[in-house]
């Protein structure tokens, strides 16, 4: 028999929540552990983490239809939940086919904090994991639903950042 995956709540306002989920990926990889690294809201960047888990062996998947309405306050929101919908349903047969042991759906909570999908929506997704995935979950704005189904939250506090006193963002560090 195996043992019940866990959901882990990576989230709040601060920095490091998908730089942990990273941590863990690495960790579950170091341990022979199958994983599927998913993002929302970003777009593939040669330069990014993600060309370093697909050379590790680890499938990464960007949905990059999904764009932020931070940075895109213009985006119709329709159309972002109908690529929304789209990608669950790919991620649904990306999860039947193919058992892993770790999934990442990076940015994930904030589809529902940027009302792209409903909170209910999003419960109910999660609630259909097969039992035995260890499933992490990172953005800002977790929702009492979401960290009520989860087994483990870490809050990421902002405290200070060096983006206050007009630092950008250096590759490698932030980006």
């Amino acid at each position: 028999m195996s043992e019940r995956g866990l959901v882990h709540v990576y989230t709040g306002e601060g920095k490091g929540k998908t730089t942990a989920a990273l941590g863990l990926t690495i960790r579950a990889k170091s341990r022979n552990k199958k994983i599927l690294f998913a993002q929302f809201l970003k777009e593939r960047n040669a330069q990014s983490e993600l060309s370093l888990l697909d050379q590790m062996g680890i499938k990464t998947v960007v949905f990059d239809a999904i764009k932020s309405p931070f940075f895109h306050p213009s985006i119709d929101k329709a159309l972002l939940r109908k690529e929304t919908i789209k990608a669950f349903d790919q991620l649904r047969n990306i999860l039947l086919s193919e058992s892993f042991d770790l999934v990442v759906l990076d940015e994930f909570i904030c589809l529902v904090s940027e009302e792209i999908i409903s909170e209910d929506e999003a419960v109910i997704f999660l609630e259909e994991k097969p039992a035995s995935l260890e499933l992490v979950l990172t953005g800002r704005g977790a929702t009492e639903k979401i960290m009520e189904l989860a087994d483990y939250v870490t809050y990421m506090k902002h405290i200070k950042h060096p983006y206050d006193k007009g630092i950008r963002a250096r590759k490698g560090i932030e980006i």
